[in-house]
């Protein structure tokens, strides 16, 4: 009998990256307080890509304790400005301040996706990409703002790829899944070697 997959996350872009590959899972929001655990590690020296590393390894064990057995998807990413490690912005206003920072500079989005059992982490990864947005005049991102909505707020670079963020890029180095939140390829093959998935 194949193993009860549980995505650990409440993103749509997660589960409709997993439903169009054609796996079968349940899906369940984890109850990991992100700020807290960073605050935990906050003086460590941590990287970003280590980060997302430890926020999807909690949401992976939050979720696998209420679901025994099961192999959990836990996923995060962090986006990284040099040293600096951003957060999803607040309002419209703070999302208008992400975009001019980022404006004609190259920033890095890292994915981190884990995989535990009954408390006990299987596997972790980390996809990397790096995206250079083109230089932006004010206007125009008060205007692209306006035209996206609240959907700039659901994410932490106050831009959708898959939708018209893809506007603002002059350069992407790096694949389409990790860039919208899940390293897919890696993930499928570490569930094909598990043998959770046909392959």
């Amino acid at each position: 009998m194949p193993d009860r997959i549980v995505l650990a996350s409440g993103s749509p872009f997660r589960r409709k990256m997993l439903a169009d590959a054609g796996l079968v899972f349940d899906a369940e929001s984890p109850e990991t307080d992100e700020r807290a655990v960073e605050s935990a590690v906050a003086n460590a020296g941590m990287m970003p890509d280590d980060l997302a590393l430890i926020l999807a390894e909690a949401k992976a064990l939050d979720v696998a304790e209420r679901n025994p057995g099961a192999l959990v998807i836990g996923c995060d990413q962090t986006l990284s400005l040099g040293d600096e490690v951003l957060h999803k912005p607040r309002d419209m206003e703070e999302a208008r301040r992400r975009l001019l920072a980022l404006s004609g500079k190259t920033h890095q989005l890292n994915s981190a996706v884990v995989l535990a059992r009954d408390q006990q982490v299987v596997w972790r990864h980390v996809g990397i990409a790096r995206l250079t947005m083109r230089t932006l005049d004010p206007g125009f991102i008060g205007r692209h703002l306006a035209q996206v909505g609240d959907k700039a707020l659901s994410s932490v670079g106050a831009y959708q790829i898959e939708g018209e963020g893809i506007q603002l890029f002059e350069a992407i180095d790096g694949d389409h899944f990790t860039i919208v939140g899940l390293p897919l390829l890696p993930l499928l093959a570490k569930l094909r070697d598990l043998g959770a998935i046909d392959g």
